[in-house]
């Protein structure tokens, strides 16, 4: 019996209240998704944390409105008072009311589309909503939901337990220069306000991104550098990376670029760009966050590692964290970890304790992992007609450049990405796999990436030159491996390709 089933429109992925994921189960569910269809959207019972708003947030809002004197307008939900600020600072050509009540904070402003779109681009790009965990407590002890849903949890000091278990992935990096974040983007943004701060003083005020890299990295690098932002798309394209180290090597604040670039699975020369940054004063920024720190050691030549603990450490999909780690090699490290900390957001205990708890599954997940993400990349290299192109670590232009990070040749990574002869919607809507954001779970993902990620760039003439540009087709899925048979991985693929009409 196959371990795959359809899931209805807005199930959670896991059944569980602190789930990360939601069903898209059909094109026409994404595009619904997408365009805030109200058809689609009554149906969503969740979704990914950082871009949808967890339903306790909700309930939180509505308690406080009835309660407090709160006025018209929109109201947020933050993970601190310290991100209520910084959203109040973001919104400085509106006036805003931050509130607070048994710890948790939130702020309000007049309700336009143009400052709830600013808003919640904020707190998506920054990870700035309130931990769905904390929102629970909160709601339990304002008697707004009558109790705690059950979950195991780590017994004992989870940061501890976490830090030296972390710790251990990024050595030689020390333990104190691991710092975690209630989500990766948070890390990020930590690290890009601190880098910042270092570097705007010597007049450094230009980052480069190497390769296309994750939606909210690459808004950041875009909203928050007053343009001063250059993008290299090929990753391999050594000649366009030194004119911008030419052009702009006393100005570059930071590198940033991704192992493997998401969703492409590019790798560039790590060693050499770090080389480059180094040479030029500029901090290198690295997320292995797609293949994970298990399969390649990038802390060598990064002086930043900026790690999404939602992906893999978190495999059962139900906890949103990152962290920051700052190798030995760091410029300055100890004032940048102090302006870091400054910066980061607490993770709230209870996400600790479930991550630490399903952390101790990691080292048995991964080699599995690995080894059914062999067994289907095999397949779907041998099958000749249906498949257009796949996308993978090892795959023809930075397969070397792979090579010379990864662990041993044979950890490959989970996630894939490959483009289908034929329909892609029928393919996507054959498929019986889970279907919704997030990658790195112990149960297979699939997703049309760019419809999710950049929708605006898919449904608009300029976004698609864009996505031309960067050589992005539109019609890219994206497959996070999981656990279950390989075998059944291959069936439930061979069901869409048969749907899209391609034969083997």
């Amino acid at each position: 019996m196959s371990p795959f089933r359809h899931l209805p429109l807005g199930t959670r992925i896991p059944d569980r209240l602190h789930a990360v994921s939601c069903s898209l189960p059909t094109m026409r569910d994404v595009i619904g998704y997408e365009e805030k269809e109200a058809a689609t959207v009554a149906h969503m019972t969740s979704g990914y944390p950082r871009f949808v708003a967890h339903p306790l947030l909700g309930a939180i809002e509505a308690a406080w409105r009835r309660r407090f004197d709160l006025g018209p307008g929109v109201l947020w939900i933050t993970s601190s008072g310290h991100m209520a600020g910084a959203l109040a600072r973001h919104l400085s050509r509106t006036p805003t009311r931050v509130f607070e009540h048994d710890g948790v904070h939130g702020l309000a402003h007049e309700d336009t589309p143009e400052w709830r779109s600013q808003a919640k681009a904020f707190l998506q790009h920054t990870g700035g909503f309130l931990s769905s965990r904390a929102a629970e407590d909160y709601a339990v002890r304002n008697d707004i939901v009558a109790g705690h849903e059950a979950e195991e949890t780590y017994q004992g000091n989870a940061e501890g337990e976490l830090r030296a278990r972390i710790s251990a992935l990024f050595s030689p990096a020390a333990p104190e220069d691991t710092l975690f974040a209630p989500s990766g983007m948070n890390a990020f943004w930590a690290a890009f306000c601190a880098v910042s701060e270092l570097q705007r003083p010597k007049g450094r005020d230009t980052w480069l991104q190497v390769g296309w890299l994750y939606l909210d990295t690459a808004a950041i690098l875009a909203k928050f550098t007053g343009e001063r932002h250059v993008r290299v798309f090929d990753v391999t394209d050594r000649a366009a990376i030194e004119r911008v180290f030419r052009e702009q090597g006393d100005r570059l604040a930071g590198v940033v670029t991704e192992v493997t670039t998401n969703p492409l699975m590019h790798t560039a020369d790590v060693p050499w760009l770090a080389g480059m940054a180094r040479e030029h004063g500029a901090f290198m920024l690295v997320d292995p966050s797609i293949v994970s720190t298990y399969n390649v050691d990038v802390v060598p030549h990064a002086d930043v590692v900026l790690n999404s603990l939602t992906k893999y450490v978190a495999s059962d999909g139900d906890v949103i964290a990152g962290a920051v780690v700052l190798t030995p090699q760091c410029p300055a490290r100890a004032q940048l970890r102090a302006a870091i900390a400054a910066e980061i957001e607490p993770v709230y205990a209870r996400d600790l304790a479930r991550l630490a708890f399903e952390m101790r599954n990691y080292q048995n997940l991964m080699p599995r992992l690995n080894e059914n993400a062999r067994t289907v990349v095999g397949h779907l290299l041998k099958r000749g007609r249906g498949l257009r192109r796949l996308y993978w670590s090892l795959q023809d232009g930075s397969r070397d450049n792979y090579l010379r990070l990864a662990r041993a040749p044979d950890r490959i990574g989970a996630v894939i990405s490959f483009e289908v002869e034929g329909s892609m919607e029928r393919f996507y809507d054959a498929v019986p796999i889970a279907k919704g954001p997030s990658f790195g779970m112990s149960t297979s993902l699939l997703c049309p990436f760019v419809y999710l990620a950049h929708y605006d760039l898919v449904a608009s003439e300029d976004g698609r030159r864009l996505l031309a540009e960067a050589e992005l087709p539109p019609e890219l899925l994206r497959l996070s491996i999981g656990v279950e048979p390989a075998g059944a991985i291959i069936d439930a693929l061979e069901l869409g390709f048969a749907a899209a009409g391609a034969r083997s």
